[in-house]
């Protein structure tokens, strides 16, 4: 535990100079001005892991998002693990940023500012550093695992071309187990193995009111308003104790088992502290649920976006002729995602005023569903003791709010998957101000470096 510590305590600059070097490049996902960002990240990462000891490295070419692929296999009787994660990140304004410019890292306080630094190529380094560290304390020259590492560059848009992807490199990505790195800790002074990811479907509802905007002093009162009519709607998604109204919508909803309950009763937590640390100004959410089993254990509804009439500069005084809003819809086990797109499609027909006409787009072919880690998978130990080393802590468990393609993951490659990340409730993933911890980072590494010896000495993996 001293070796690795120390090794890392010793180049603690390196990281932060490399992080911040690759931070820099404007890797936006879904944006054409940054196509050629996209290709330098992937080049980028591709260089550092060449210089790491990859003998095989690719940079593989998907829809102007390159992904990259490396592998370390040398070790015959050790399992093979796939590590998964991107290298892409969400828009950034500027113009709100405090800290510093969003692909201008600034170091401060122990944090390092600047977008992607957390989500998720923070995570990536300290993949990097831990096996560096793993090679460094031991004295191998390979990994004790066979290593195989697949980092994409669109999953800030749903990760479209992930399973194209896959499975035109399926003979190349056999693996005993998937580590998913794009996940939270609870907190940096009190970590937890994460076990589970919630699924995840976006849609977007479009309401038309008058044929064009039309002066509200002409039709005021006897034109239909598209912006009242989307706003009913929205108001109507959940009830008064804070559950989703769709029809159905409960049926296959797992309840969180009294093992899950009691793990996540037992984190670190208060009001004050999650306020706090999310920077929310009060908590809701369902009814007969701890906020933690609302995050992590039941599903939820959003609304994301909301645009209507005259959003930016001198309102013209007009009933606009439509209304747009974006949902996303975090779902559990057992739900299925073509179900609830169906369940959304019936509510929304039933629910709007046939004043107004709609049209509802639900992205099916970016949705992911949800995930966990089966309770009965050695790894989960193993992780979990690499982590008591890593951050001198034994850890709790846990389990993640966002969505990620770890159940396509699994379905495809026939792999369980292990989450293990780097990132915060208070890191500010797709916000302004965006910071990683570094030292976050290194205990991180830190919990890499021990973690492949014990996935080697496991017998069923």
């Amino acid at each position: 535990m001293t070796q690795v510590h120390d090794y890392l305590a010793s180049r603690r600059a390196d990281l932060v100079t490399e992080l911040t070097g690759w931070m820099r490049l404007r890797s936006v996902a879904g944006v054409p001005e940054h196509v050629v960002d996209l290709t330098r990240s992937a080049n980028w990462l591709a260089g550092t892991l060449r210089d790491t000891g990859f003998p095989v490295v690719e940079v593989w070419g998907v829809e102007e998002a390159p992904a990259v692929y490396a592998e370390w296999c040398q070790a015959p009787d050790a399992p093979t693990v796939l590590v998964y994660s991107h290298h892409d990140v969400r828009a950034a304004k500027d113009e709100q940023w405090e800290e510093t410019p969003p692909f201008e890292p600034a170091l401060r306080d122990g944090h390092l500012y600047g977008r992607g630094g957390s989500d998720a190529k923070g995570q990536v380094l300290s993949h990097v550093w831990g096996l560096r560290a793993h090679l460094a304390t031991t004295g191998r020259d390979a990994p004790a695992v066979n290593l195989k590492l697949l980092v994409e560059g669109e999953e800030e848009v749903g990760s479209p071309h992930l399973a194209e992807l896959i499975e035109e490199h399926r003979d190349r990505l056999d693996a005993d187990v998937v580590v998913f790195s794009d996940t939270l800790l609870w907190r940096a002074d009190h970590p937890a193995v994460c076990t589970s990811l919630r699924g995840m479907i976006s849609a977007e509802l479009t309401v038309y009111g008058p044929l064009r905007d039309i002066h509200s002093g002409t039709v005021s009162g006897v034109a239909p308003n598209p912006v009242v009519q989307l706003a009913k709607v929205l108001a109507e998604l959940h009830d008064d104790k804070g559950r989703i109204t769709l029809p159905g919508f409960y049926d296959d909803v797992a309840e969180p088992t009294a093992d899950t309950r009691e793990a996540y009763a037992a984190l670190p937590f208060s009001e004050e502290d999650w306020l706090a640390r999310s920077e929310t100004r009060g908590i809701g959410g369902e009814d007969g649920y701890t906020v933690l089993e609302r995050l992590w254990a039941r599903p939820a509804a959003e609304v994301i976006t909301v645009v209507a009439g005259d959003p930016e500069g001198v309102s013209r005084g007009a009933v606009p002729a439509e209304a747009r809003a974006e949902i996303s819809i975090r779902t559990v086990p057992d739900q299925k995602i073509a179900d609830v797109a169906e369940q959304l499609r019936r509510w929304v027909a039933q629910t709007i005023d046939d004043t107004v006409e709609y049209d509802l787009t639900i992205s099916e072919e970016t949705a992911q569903e949800p995930y966990r880690t089966p309770g009965d998978f050695p790894g989960l130990d193993a992780l979990a003791a690499a982590m008591e080393e890593g951050f001198g802590q034994a850890p709790g468990r846990m389990g993640n709010a966002g969505g990620g393609p770890a159940e396509l993951l699994t379905r495809t490659l026939g792999a369980p998957v292990l989450f293990f990340g780097t990132g915060l409730p208070s890191d500010r993933w797709h916000d302004s101000d965006e910071r990683v911890s570094v030292d976050v980072l290194l205990n991180g590494a830190a919990t890499l470096a021990h973690l492949w010896p014990r996935l080697a000495r496991l017998d069923g993996v």
